[in-house]
């Protein structure tokens, strides 16, 4: 039987937080965070995939119902994954599996880098360790080819375009090159609720704006890079990435020498999806999710 969801708001730091949650408290934990331009809702394909285990997917900050400052300086890498590191201390769970998906994967990275004892496993769907994006991103190649939105989103007053039309410009966005029959009316109608408060998406794009990651233009690498302490950014935990082959945003140079950093890593491709292989083949991310957890938990 699928689980039921259930939502219901927090504070976290002073601050209100919103959450989506199916299962039951006792069942294993998995905190499920959302990415660009989604919401903590977005999990709901995969939910009933996965039931026997508590999924807590919050409105990360500045999405759906949660809080969203103003200001870029409050979206800062430490300031996310903090929201986080306080949600797992405030309902009082002990250490849990953390799932991240685009965005939503640069705040478990974080969680599993800077909070490892909060974090037992970690399974990245379609998202990147900030390392191998960064060279990836500055290389000049296809990848900064791909990556050339984040210019775009980083302008002032880019939300404004974004939400013009009903949001027209957004939705060109979100689908470019990939598939979007998944987005369906009602679901259409959840996601642009989820957009609309107010200058909601300015909290979202904030998310680009504070990121220090710097990309180059095409045929034109950035050669004077910062160090990227490796002991600083180790994944110790078993660690599963999940990847829909199609992707257009993120290829598979954005991942390249990821071992480097997690030296406990499991890869999975899933053909015939892209970005959102989480609402085009939920059974089969579930899945791989279930095997992958059972064959860790064989192991202890």
């Amino acid at each position: 039987m699928a689980p039921a969801p259930r939502e219901r708001d927090i504070t976290l730091s002073g601050h209100g937080f919103h959450l989506h949650e199916w299962g039951e408290p006792g069942q294993p934990v998995i905190l499920c965070l959302h990415g660009f331009p989604e919401y903590g809702g977005a999990w709901a394909d995969l939910a009933p995939h996965l039931a026997g285990f508590h999924l807590i997917a919050p409105d990360q900050r500045g999405y759906g119902q949660s809080w969203a400052p103003q200001n870029v300086g409050d979206y800062t890498a430490s300031k996310l994954v903090g929201d986080m590191a306080a949600l797992i201390d405030t309902l009082g769970i002990a250490r849990c599996t953390v799932l991240g998906h685009d965005w939503g994967a640069a705040v478990a990275y974080g969680l599993a880098m800077m909070k490892p004892e909060l974090v037992s496993r970690l399974i990245i769907i379609n998202g990147v360790h900030p390392a191998p994006f960064q060279r990836a991103i500055a290389a000049g190649g296809a990848q900064t080819e791909a990556s050339q939105y984040i210019h775009y989103l980083r302008r002032d007053g880019s939300e404004d375009a974004l939400a013009e039309n009903d949001f027209e410009k957004l939705l060109a966005l979100f689908s470019a090159k990939m598939d979007l029959s998944w987005l369906s009316s009602d679901r259409l109608t959840a996601y642009k609720q989820a957009w609309s408060g107010p200058e909601r998406l300015r909290g979202m794009i904030n998310w680009y704006r504070a990121s220090p990651l710097r990309v180059a233009k095409p045929g034109e690498p950035i050669t004077d890079l910062p160090d990227l302490p490796r002991e600083r950014l180790m994944v110790p935990q078993p660690h599963l990435l999940i990847w829909g082959a199609d992707d257009s945003a993120l290829l598979p140079e954005a991942t390249e020498g990821l071992e480097d950093y997690a030296p406990d890593l499991t890869r999975v491709t899933i053909d015939g999806a892209d970005h959102w292989v989480c609402h085009q083949k939920p059974e089969t991310v579930a899945r791989t999710i279930r095997d992958w957890l059972g064959a860790q938990n064989n192991r202890n």
